[in-house]
């Protein structure tokens, strides 16, 4: 991957970061990452060993809000890092 310069400053990462943070607590997310599935490799993990990803990720212009997060497994998350989904292959 090529080296990614930040479309958004560094105020407004910290503030999605924030906003993730407070949505991995709530009922919504633990349904959502309760079906055990990958959003991208489609694999059946426990739900415990699967992380939060913004599909357009923040630094890319990406909100914190819940038609943006999906569950992923650690894995293709570090896989995808900055890229959009269309770009990246699990």
């Amino acid at each position: 991957m090529q080296e990614f310069a930040p479309m958004v400053g560094e105020e407004t990462i910290q503030r999605e970061r924030r906003k993730a943070k407070e949505l991995k607590n709530t009922t919504w997310w633990k349904n959502k990452k309760a079906s055990g599935i990958c959003h991208y490799c489609r694999n059946h993990f426990q739900p415990n060993e699967l992380t939060m990803d913004h599909l357009i990720p923040i630094i890319r212009g990406g909100l914190s809000i819940k038609a943006n997060l999906v569950p992923s497994c650690k894995d293709c998350n570090n896989k995808k890092k900055y890229s959009l989904p269309q770009d990246f292959q699990p």
